[in-house]
């Protein structure tokens, strides 16, 4: 249509059938107008407004006495209506299927699109902006549905043409020949217009970007904005935003309307002239003209409606493109199945062997050439300034992401493939800002064991120092809120890290997750992280204070690299 590829949009497997339904539908509806129409002459015989031998739809005539259907008034009326009855039912039919094929198109894309970003690697979901991903899944998929509605509703007025065609050609070969041939070159001639569809598509889903980007980045700074007072600020770039997107909708209201417009008046003067010709140089009576004439009627409205179907896919294709490539990108990067591996268990060593870790847009390495040796049931804290790469580190401990050269072994066996991906089930990851979800703390809680009884959720409460839970009115029933804000950040944080243990990971990840602390929230979760030495194996991202006394080993990080002698035993076991 625009030179673009057509995204596959359809699972034959799985909207095969659903899609033949529908082509069916169309056919007989198509049919049953058809049909209809071509009955147009034998009608005006019928009640009496031609005569049978001036008629030129003799064709139409015969075939109705080859059926044995008399054309008088009576039996010509009765088959009108149920036609029109017929119609109606099988045209609802078709837009319950076609609602029904959006509906499943939609879905499975929106679905797929979400499970490949799930099943994603690490690095390359890293490096996408979430507020795009969200956007894409939640509004611009549904231009998706919008584009295929369109394409369903292209696909049926066609066929109807068709069948009007088919009427014509029974009715009066000659003028709708010439006709369908009008009517082609009114397609091609909107080419330009489609184009622009396209471009304008572009547009708009740039400005559904930003703004469903300002509107997210907004809501989770409100803090931000209000203690520096931008609210005025924040509030005219979404106006702006709001803006961008309103004309690139009316550019494109004003672009069909134009085509709708140049459609009808050429219409019109193509229907008098061919009305013109036949009279005056081919002869032909009112029984002919009439019928053609509401052919033309029917068939000119259509002919716009296909125009507008196609100019308004043309308009959908960049959204249908983005998800597609999105698809694509992220099943590229799809991690190894785990499938029944079995994860070693971290019972004598956690080793890094001269590790180089890249990125994309950075000249020097993230890590490089870090070889490092972590003693399983042991608390190890990993310090450096900001861009070290102790973040990195922890990345690849937790089996997130693997290095582009060397190797990372528990144990002895290297985390490679569907192996890396079985050893994250060791492994439970509290980071600086604490996620919860909405609902209550022990929907939060067991959503890191399903199968975790009242006395496990007391267990690792009392281990994350957070009794306090027990202590609140509602107990593990309180309702956390969104993100949690219900709590402060110590109680979350501590809930966070009871989440964590519930899960009996061989290895405890950190990342900064006390940084933003007061001094007692601090002083308890070292307290509780001092417990589990020898239990689990602890490892301390980014800080020092508190947890700085628990280690018993601290490494340090500079430009990708370790420290020279930079390992301190703080407790000898």
């Amino acid at each position: 249509m625009t030179g673009r590829p057509i995204p596959r949009l359809f699972d034959t497997r799985r909207h095969g059938w659903l899609a033949t339904r529908l082509g069916l539908a169309m056919i007989a509806a198509a049919a049953t107008e058809s049909i209809g129409l071509m009955l147009l002459a034998p009608m005006l015989i019928a009640l009496g407004g031609a005569e049978a031998g001036d008629s030129q739809a003799a064709g139409v005539m015969q075939w109705l006495e080859t059926l044995g259907i008399p054309v008088s008034a009576a039996p010509m009326l009765g088959i009108f209506v149920g036609l029109v009855v017929l119609r109606a039912v099988i045209v609802h039919i078709r837009t319950l299927l076609g609602q029904s094929l959006e509906v499943a198109v939609v879905d499975t894309l929106r679905f797929r699109a979400w499970s490949a970003l799930l099943h994603c690697d690490w690095r390359k979901l890293s490096a996408m902006k979430q507020s795009d991903n969200a956007s894409l899944l939640i509004s611009e998929v549904d231009q998706v549905g919008y584009a295929v509605r369109q394409g369903i509703g292209a696909l049926a007025v066609a066929v109807t043409l068709v069948g009007i065609g088919l009427a014509g050609l029974a009715i009066a070969p000659v003028v709708a020949f010439g006709t369908a041939c009008g009517g082609l070159l009114a397609l091609l001639a909107f080419r330009r217009l489609r184009i622009k569809a396209n471009l304008l598509g572009e547009q708009l889903n740039e400005a559904y970007r930003r703004v469903f980007s300002t509107v997210s980045e907004g809501l989770v700074g409100l803090r931000v904005i209000k203690s520096f007072g931008k609210e005025a600020e924040v509030s005219g770039d979404l106006a702006q935003g709001f803006s961008n997107l309103r004309s690139a909708e009316r550019a494109f209201l004003v672009e069909s309307g134009f085509a709708q417009a140049a459609l009808q008046i050429g219409g019109s003067i193509v229907l008098a002239l061919g009305v013109w010709l036949a009279i005056s140089y081919a002869g032909v009576g009112a029984t002919v003209i009439l019928p053609f004439v509401a052919l033309f009627a029917r068939a000119l409205p259509l002919l716009g409606a296909l125009q507008s179907n196609w100019q308004n896919w043309s308009y959908s294709g960049p959204a249908m493109a983005r998800i597609q490539t999105l698809i694509a990108e992220a099943e590229a990067a799809r991690e190894d199945d785990a499938l029944a591996l079995e994860a070693p268990h971290l019972r004598t060593s956690l080793s890094f062997e001269s590790i180089v870790v890249r990125f994309p847009g950075r000249d020097l390495p993230a890590l490089d050439g870090v070889s490092l040796d972590i003693p399983a049931g042991k608390i190890v804290l990993i310090t450096g300034r900001s861009g070290s790469g102790k973040s990195t580190l922890g990345d690849l401990a937790g089996g997130l992401i693997a290095p582009d050269c060397g190797s990372v072994t528990v144990d002895g066996v290297p985390l490679q493939g569907g192996l890396r991906r079985a050893w994250r089930g060791q492994v439970a990851y509290v980071q600086q800002d604490p996620v919860l979800f909405d609902g209550t703390i022990r929907d939060n809680l067991l959503w890191a064991d399903r199968s975790a009884d009242e006395e496990d959720l007391h267990r690792v409460l009392s281990e994350a120092s957070a009794q306090f839970v027990l202590a609140l009115p509602d107990g593990l029933e309180t309702v956390v809120g969104e993100s949690g804000h219900r709590l402060s950040g110590g109680e979350r944080q501590r809930i966070v890290l009871a989440r964590a243990l519930l899960r009996s990971p061989r290895l405890l990840i950190l990342d900064e997750a006390t940084s933003a602390l007061d001094a007692e929230n601090e002083m308890a979760i070292a307290e509780a992280i001092a417990a589990l030495r020898g239990r689990i194996t602890v490892l301390i991202i980014g800080h020092r204070g508190a947890l700085q006394a628990i280690a018993d080993h601290i490494v340090t990080l500079q430009g990708g690299h370790l420290v020279p002698n930079n390992a301190i035993d703080n407790n000898e076991s």
